[in-house]
């Protein structure tokens, strides 16, 4: 830990640009669960079949997730950033311009395959830019982005869709798509190749533990295997898997369920979407960001503080359970309000930790088997809701099924997961610390 903090402030620069494509990257998601109603209307479609299209993006997505972490771990973030942002465009377009139920399916799995880097290589360069004390942060400010982009996301893609029509809800979000592809190809450097970056500012995230630059030792496919068989890489999957079984259901439903359940019209439905996000927003930031580091930096036990945070947010996760006692919509947006700010605060923590446990090399590889786990929860809890909606025209089970989802996450996190510590490197021996102190110079 450095005694103070240098002047310059590249890293957060690089931050924030993170935080803004993860920002477009989710107005890309959003857009179809605020078009579905005249989706639903325009090619007569059910509840299973829109559960059915929510869910396209995810399989794709979470399908490429460690091969993503793979090849992020063997390219880089640069190379493989700038392919990803291109192809947002590309399929936002697609989904535009389709004719149908099958076309949009297929525009929605290929834009899951263009934004499979997005959050590995987040979480990957943020391991680079900041040291350890800083990390919190720097992660909330990407992962707040994918909470606020509900809130200005929904609401504007929302006034688009009533206005111009569905199409030109995704046709706004392929404008901005190809904006941060430009963005991101003019910007983005890791730390040692970037002009702009001072040398104090570098020593500083050198010195305050930053993962270090380069691939892996043996091989990506050797790191899988290795990885696979880590206890704290199973704890960690398994608990954000549950993370993500709730935090996509509200994602895709509930624009719907405020349509469906409480009787809204879609502009409605998109402000009152907005209350939660708003909420969760600010816990990503405040908790889940400011309040860890301001924690760690005054010497308490990281793991403890991290570990803190993960399943305090977790358990106030459970107020999904408060939806299933209510008709009444502000009652449910208050549980559903409290619920997010839960899982937001939680969020941040989950995604710090692939660059925080892994062996040199490995982040892209941990965070990609992580957010598989989470995002295979994305392409289930839209289909699982759809049927149970379907079938007994409420809510109310897919909220009590999301609330089992959280205990077993917060066990996993609990009894497998264990000190927040780097996994050893392999070959090493088991309880050593992975060195990873070497770095390639400036």
């Amino acid at each position: 830990m450095t005694a103070s903090t240098p002047r310059g402030g590249r890293r957060w620069q690089i931050g924030t640009l993170l935080g803004i494509g993860i920002l477009v990257n989710y107005f890309d998601r959003i857009s179809l669960s605020v078009a579905a109603p005249q989706l639903q209307s325009e090619f007569h479609l059910d509840n299973s079949d829109l559960g059915l299209l929510f869910s396209a993006f995810f399989w794709t997505y979470a399908l490429l997730q460690i091969p993503t972490g793979m090849i992020l771990d063997r390219f880089g973030v640069s190379k493989v950033g700038r392919w990803g942002a291109f192809l947002w465009g590309v399929a936002a377009t697609l989904t535009a311009l389709a004719g149908g139920f099958g076309g949009i399916f297929a525009a929605r799995a290929l834009l899951g395959v263009a934004e499979a880097p997005g959050f590995p290589a987040s979480s990957k360069a943020t391991g680079y830019w900041f040291p350890r004390r800083e990390r919190a942060m720097a992660t909330a400010i990407f992962d707040a982005a994918a909470k606020f982009s509900n809130v200005i996301g929904v609401p504007l893609v929302a006034l688009a869709v009533v206005h111009l029509g569905w199409r030109w809800g995704f046709g706004l979000t392929a404008v901005l798509s190809v904006a941060y592809f430009i963005a991101f190809w003019a910007i983005y450097r890791d730390p040692s190749q970037d002009q702009k970056l001072s040398a104090e500012e570098y020593r500083h995230i050198v010195d305050g533990g930053a993962t270090p630059e380069g691939g892996a030792r043996g091989g990506s496919l050797q790191m899988l295997g290795y990885l696979l068989r880590q206890r704290k890489v199973w704890g960690l999957s398994i608990g954000f898997a549950a993370y993500g079984y709730v935090f996509y259901l509200f994602l895709t439903w509930l624009p719907g369920y405020l349509v469906q359940s409480m009787h809204m019209s879609i502009l409605k439905s998109a402000w009152f979407s907005a209350i939660p996000w708003i909420f969760a927003t600010l816990s990503d930031l405040l908790v889940g960001g400011w309040l860890i580091d301001h924690l760690i930096a005054r010497g308490h036990d990281e793991t403890r503080v991290r570990k803190g945070v993960l399943l305090g947010g977790m358990t106030l996760g459970l107020a999904v359970f408060g939806t299933t006692t209510t008709q009444d919509p502000y009652i449910a947006i208050i549980w559903i309000t409290i619920a997010l700010s839960g899982l937001a605060a939680a969020a941040p923590v989950g995604w710090s930790l692939p660059s925080l446990i892994a062996p040199q090399g490995g982040t892209g590889t941990v965070g990609g088997i992580m957010n598989f786990a989470n995002n295979m929860m994305g392409a289930i809890a839209p289909i699982v809701t759809g049927i149970i909606v379907g079938s007994t025209h409420s809510f109310s089970n897919a909220f009590l099924v999301a609330g089992v989802m959280l205990l077993i996450g917060m066990a996993a996190f609990m009894f497998l997961l264990g000190r927040i510590e780097p996994i050893p490197e392999p070959g090493a021996q088991a309880g050593t610390l992975g060195h990873g102190a070497s770095r390639r110079a400036a």
